[in-house]
């Protein structure tokens, strides 16, 4: 442990780390990208990104080593019992932090299946880690604005249908898709700007979750709602490569997801979509009652 330097010692070392941890997997990483991309054979693609997925576990225990080494963080996980690395699952969670990212590898590492954001069509092009994001199957979608849906119609339903086409890739292997349905940081600014009824929750966006489920409805049967708590406070990203992040709190609950909420078109039907609207806020009310429960904050 070498929490015992001065905290800028603590993030230097940190910060070479993780450094050379991502100089060390990435080239290797991108070699299969490239084969990958080469070769356009589904079954062989699906090989790729296998071994692309181990390399990114691989980085990820680097992470968890290097975090160990420079930082003494009280861990207080519960609900990982039962999880399964050969399942399907949703991942839902309140996001604070850069940090959250970390957290959540760290805590789900190997024990269920590879953690997959959807990001935006546009962050392909990011240089260095855009590829290994296409390499590793990372699902990039290309949302349309209601403006631009009213000059050219035929873009109506586009965003459904890539997401469909995006989880066509993950029918044959086990994969957990993760989505903050905040879909953003939550700051003090955000949370006034919303005028959110949470007290520590900017409000849910469901039509993530809703095309996910209606494209894949078959596959994932259950929902791992996280809720991530900084009792000494949120830390930025300094603040942890600095080793500052004294204790965090995972509470990982599993949920059956609804059949009646399972391939449904989110979309083009109103009354599923405001029942399904309706659910998301019910577990964002309770969410905000643990965190009020847990920060000791009285209702």
């Amino acid at each position: 442990m070498l929490n015992f330097l001065p905290a800028p010692i603590i993030g230097g070392v940190a910060s070479l780390a993780i450094a050379l941890n991502t100089l060390f997997w990435c080239p290797v990483l991108y070699l299969v990208a490239i084969a990958k991309l080469l070769i356009p054979i589904k079954a062989w693609r699906t090989q790729c990104t296998k071994v692309a997925i181990w390399l990114a576990e691989a980085w990820i225990g680097c992470n968890s080593a290097w975090m160990r080494l420079t930082q003494r963080t009280l861990w207080r996980i519960s609900g990982l019992e039962g999880l399964s690395y050969d399942d399907w699952y949703l991942v839902v969670c309140n996001h604070q932090s850069w940090v959250d990212i970390f957290v959540l590898q760290h805590v789900f590492n190997k024990k269920i299946p590879f953690l997959k954001f959807f990001l935006k069509q546009e962050l392909i092009w990011v240089p260095v880690i855009g590829l290994a994001w296409w390499a590793l199957d990372f699902p990039f979608m290309k949302r349309y604005s209601k403006e631009q849906i009213a000059r050219n119609p035929d873009l109506h339903g586009k965003d459904l249908e890539t997401t469909r086409k995006m989880c066509e890739r993950f029918k044959t292997t086990p994969v957990s898709v993760m989505n903050f349905m905040e879909g953003t940081r939550i700051t003090a600014a955000k949370h006034q700007r919303q005028d959110s009824p949470y007290r520590h929750l900017l409000k849910p966006k469901a039509g993530g979750i809703g095309f996910v489920l209606g494209a894949m409805g078959d596959q994932i049967q259950t929902m791992l709602d996280v809720t991530i708590i900084y009792p000494q406070g949120v830390p930025d990203a300094w603040a942890f490569m600095r080793g500052e992040l004294k204790e965090v709190e995972v509470i990982i609950q599993k949920r059956p997801i609804p059949t009646e909420f399972c391939n449904q078109d989110y979309q083009n039907d109103e009354p599923f979509r405001e029942a399904f609207q309706a659910w998301v806020r019910d577990l964002w009310w309770e969410k905000d009652g643990l965190l009020d429960e847990h920060l000791g904050i009285p209702v």
